[in-house]
């Protein structure tokens, strides 16, 4: 496998994406950090959300910060695999050109979602 398809945490599927992330609960702030490698060698991008991991609290900031950093509604952001786990598997509900870059610069570049 290159480089490149290792690198890799999201993955075309029709009518969107499905991305791998790493959900870290009970942070400061909301937001994306970047790519993190887990011991089998898969990268996941990691969200991190200040709600804890209590009836579905966290679940519903991952959504929500992953749909502001998308630029998409919180409809098409869903968790389709992990919801009681910290490793997650995310669809995205919107193939455009648009969401690929945006999904592609989520890896090297941290997304901040400020509570106003």
């Amino acid at each position: 496998m290159s480089r490149e398809a290792g690198s890799r945490f999201y993955q075309a599927v029709e009518g969107g994406f499905l991305l791998q992330a790493r959900v870290i609960p009970g942070a400061a702030k909301n937001e994306t950090a970047g790519l993190r490698r887990g011991p089998d060698g898969t990268a996941r991008l990691v969200v991190r959300v200040a709600s804890p991991p209590d009836k579905g609290r966290a679940n519903r900031a991952v959504v929500e910060t992953l749909a502001r950093a998308l630029g998409l509604p919180k409809s098409a952001v869903s968790i389709r695999a992990g919801e009681k786990d910290r490793l997650k598997t995310i669809a995205i509900a919107d193939d455009s050109a648009a969401v690929a870059e945006q999904l592609a610069s989520l890896a090297g570049v941290a997304s901040t979602d400020e509570k106003e």
